[in-house]
């Protein structure tokens, strides 16, 4: 196998426009004297509606990977475009606000405020993206009844199952319609029915919205739930071909 180059040309894309994601020959290292390579010559495009995994043994970069693509830490070569947007040539602020609007973040450990009941901590986005009001009071309603939590919206988190956070957590990333969804090990704390519930969830609402959707995982039943998987070694992403992408979880 060989790392996947998933360029416009390749996939046969007349033009660009539209494209939600570009990471294009990238590379990170830790350190100095020598620096600890983390990966090299990372490329991948996404297009709205995809919904990828990446799979990868521990310490391979999964999450460094979400982190560079979120501009939350910066690559040592390569391109970053969200949206048509070059991340790594932004300053702090402008990073700050595409991750604010066009981006949602599902966490392993849901990051809910504790002191926020559900409805809150669901319209947190809508609140940084200046939206208030009846229209954010709709929107927050619309996701929970999406998510099946709708007569949870003035629960605490600590009155919630371990699925039910993640599901708030979910609808907290889609509320604002984002371009992209980034997803780090968000079954890792789940049993396996209710990571399961959130996977089909997640897939529901990323199709529903028409937006690209990146899962990190352990887990190879999770990845399944993908349109396509790929693995991440120091090398770059490699597509597996036999992993079942495109089913149910």
């Amino acid at each position: 196998m060989t790392s996947v180059r998933t360029s416009a040309v390749a996939l046969g894309r007349a033009s660009t426009a539209g494209r939600v994601l570009l990471v294009e020959g990238v590379t990170k290292s830790f350190g100095h004297a020598p620096a600890r390579r983390v990966f090299f010559d990372v490329s991948l495009e996404l297009w709205p509606g995809e919904y990828i995994a990446i799979m990868g043994d521990s310490g391979t970069g999964k999450s460094t990977l979400l982190n560079l693509i979120a501009g939350l830490d910066l690559p040592d070569s390569g391109r970053i475009l969200v949206d048509g947007e070059d991340v790594v040539a932004m300053d702090d602020a402008a990073r700050t606000r595409l991750r604010r609007s066009r981006m949602g973040f599902v966490f392993q450990a849901f990051h809910l405020l504790p002191h926020l009941d559900v409805a809150r901590n669901v319209g947190l986005p809508l609140a940084l993206n200046g939206v208030r009001g009846p229209q954010a009071v709709e929107r927050v309603r619309q996701m929970l009844e999406a998510v099946g939590l709708a007569a949870r919206a003035h629960s605490f988190p600590r009155e919630l199952s371990g699925g039910e956070m993640q599901r708030v957590a979910v609808a907290r990333a889609l509320v604002h319609r984002p371009k992209l969804v980034l997803a780090d090990e968000p079954t890792g704390n789940l049993d396996a029915d209710s990571a399961r519930e959130v996977l089909q969830l997640l897939r529901a609402q990323l199709e529903r919205d028409h937006a690209a959707g990146i899962l990190v995982t352990h887990s190879l039943a999770a990845a399944r739930t993908a349109d396509r998987i790929y693995r991440l070694s120091r090398e770059g992403l490699i597509p597996v071909t036999d992993g079942g992408a495109g089913g149910k979880p």
